[in-house]
């Protein structure tokens, strides 16, 4: 269910009020730490994910919890029971940390958690996002949380090609979250773009024909959603990911040039999805793809090839390409052009496609 659009497109108010009605409307998303007021719990909570998914710090929350509900009664713990109960959840510098900081504020603070987000910020082992998100769930102060799926909801709404992971990218896109924060409401707004980017905005395959922003999301408009966020590390890393949707409309096919400074920066490609892992790729996943991300329900799939590998000087490049045939105008992709297919040849691309095109062809 899309929510109609009553403010000025493109505007902050824009963005913050949908997303504050879809978490009101949408969001079923359950942890049991939601709307917690206890900073306690919402420490315990923010330190078990850090470098661990959801998923599986569930669990260790619960544990937690139901064998010491207050910070007292961890802080007085033997080492080796907290430990224990820590145990598979790895980073265990995180588990110190937490030991240290519980015995400081219990036997240093009186048992009183600090309620400000200096005093959060200097506690051993907490950084900016999770002092930030102490601040604004257990006190309501008006700090924003910034973490990869914060990254990546701000990044392609508003089509910002600045890297994520430099510390001009970290201050400017905190500059924006701090903009975009409902100030009446902080941490219901904080909890509502970390879901909405678990949720709808996800990394590979986000499901845009259900977001209530796309209609003024710049990457949805301009194609790049599978190009934003930028992280400088995942330029350089040595194994990548990119399957190539081949886009045939009325005997023309869908090609974008690549900007961003990258590898084969200025050569042109198919339409590219980039993931962190491997995609099992099939004729039911494609569909479900393009119903959600594009919006497309009436496509054909011609073919799905085998995977291909190209090794560069630093990366291997694992692909594979994926040819639909469109039966309607391709509205949704406004950021490619078509090319008629006997043009192809006089278009630069990277060796990766050509030598795939030379072997499609023959």
């Amino acid at each position: 269910m899309l929510i109609k659009n009553s403010l000025k497109p493109n505007s902050n108010a824009f963005f913050t009020e949908q997303l504050m009605l879809w978490d009101k409307k949408e969001n079923n998303r359950k942890m049991p730490w939601k709307g917690e007021k206890d900073p306690y719990k919402i420490w315990l909570s923010e330190v078990m994910l850090q470098q661990t998914r959801v998923e599986q710090g569930l669990d260790y929350y619960n544990k937690f919890i139901e064998t010491f509900p207050t910070i007292d009664l961890l802080a007085n713990a033997k080492d080796e029971s907290v430990f224990k109960l820590w145990e598979g959840l790895g980073y265990y510098s995180r588990c110190r940390n937490l030991l240290f900081t519980a015995r400081y504020i219990v036997f240093e603070l009186g048992g009183q958690f600090p309620d400000n987000y200096e005093s959060i910020l200097n506690l051993k082992g907490v950084g900016p996002y999770t002092a930030a998100a102490i601040t604004s769930f257990a006190f309501d102060y008006p700090y924003a949380v910034v973490d990869g799926n914060v990254f990546r909801v701000i990044a392609r709404y508003f089509g910002i090609e600045k890297p994520t992971d430099t510390n001009e990218g970290k201050k400017y896109f905190t500059a924006l979250a701090t903009k975009l924060l409902d100030q009446s409401q902080p941490g219901k707004y904080n909890q509502a773009i970390m879901d909405f980017g678990a949720t709808i905005c996800k990394p590979a395959l986000p499901l845009c024909n259900s977001c209530v922003l796309a209609s003024n999301c710049a990457a949805k408009i301009n194609s790049q959603v599978n190009q934003l966020p930028i992280k400088l590390k995942t330029i350089s890393r040595k194994k990548r990911w990119i399957y190539y949707m081949v886009f045939h409309y009325k005997g023309s096919i869908g090609i974008k040039q690549r900007m961003q400074k990258d590898i084969w920066q200025g050569l042109n490609e198919f339409y590219a999805i980039e993931a962190s892992a491997g995609l099992v790729w099939n004729e039911e996943t494609v569909n479900n793809w393009l119903q959600n991300q594009i919006g497309i329900s009436k496509a054909s799939v011609l073919s799905i090839s085998s995977v291909r590998t190209q090794q560069l000087t630093h990366q291997q490049i694992t692909s594979q390409f994926i040819h639909i045939q469109l039966t309607q105008s391709p509205k949704a992709l406004k950021g490619l052009i078509w090319i008629n297919e006997k043009e192809l040849k006089q278009f630069a691309f990277p060796r990766l496609i050509t030598a795939y095109m030379e072997t499609f062809n023959s």
